[in-house]
């Protein structure tokens, strides 16, 4: 979770012990990748969320540790919705990105691409992993995190808020008008 492919491959062989390289594991879960991220689900109230920050014109742009063809796979089925956001940066495979979460590049790479490039403070970040959470942190933005249930409260305090619903994030924190 917010790691680049290879590096939770290797993760996984070594947490558990697996009879093979973190090659052979990253070439098999790509391809059972693909066939789970056409049917993904967006993460709930994910939808109202965007498009009511479409509506009150707040910039937005994707930060993935993915690659490209991953990202194309994940966001494929929800393409129009996706049509929100101005850029994706793709963290395995996009040459700014030097080092991947929990390090803040993806974050910095990302602001920097929005047209009046703003500062890290005045970005907000929606993120579900702990690594992207410490991401966002480090990069100086404010984190919005929407953890999986299975995630430890400890992986979750630095996040400056958690929500179990993206359209239950308090806004009017941030100084934007709530999602109605």
């Amino acid at each position: 979770m917010g790691k680049t492919g290879i590096d939770m491959a290797r993760a996984v062989v070594e947490l558990l012990d697996l009879p093979i390289s973190p090659e052979e594991y990253y070439e098999q879960a790509k391809e059972e990748f693909r066939n789970l991220m056409p049917v993904a689900r967006l993460l709930p109230g994910a939808e109202k969320l965007i498009n009511h920050l479409k509506y009150i014109r707040i910039p937005m742009a994707v930060a993935t540790s993915s690659h490209r063809e991953s990202y194309e796979l994940k966001a494929g089925p929800h393409r129009e919705l996706f049509k929100a956001f101005s850029h994706v940066v793709c963290g395995g495979d996009d040459p700014e990105v030097r080092h991947g979460k929990p390090r803040p590049d993806i974050f910095l790479v990302c602001a920097s691409r929005f047209y009046d490039k703003p500062k890290p403070e005045k970005c907000l970040v929606f993120e579900d992993s702990p690594n992207g959470v410490k991401a966002a942190v480090a990069a100086k933005m404010q984190t919005v995190m929407i953890p999986d249930e299975l995630v430890p409260q400890e992986l979750r305090k630095e996040a400056t808020v958690v929500v179990k619903c993206l359209d239950q994030t308090p806004l009017e924190a941030f100084g934007l008008p709530p999602v109605e």
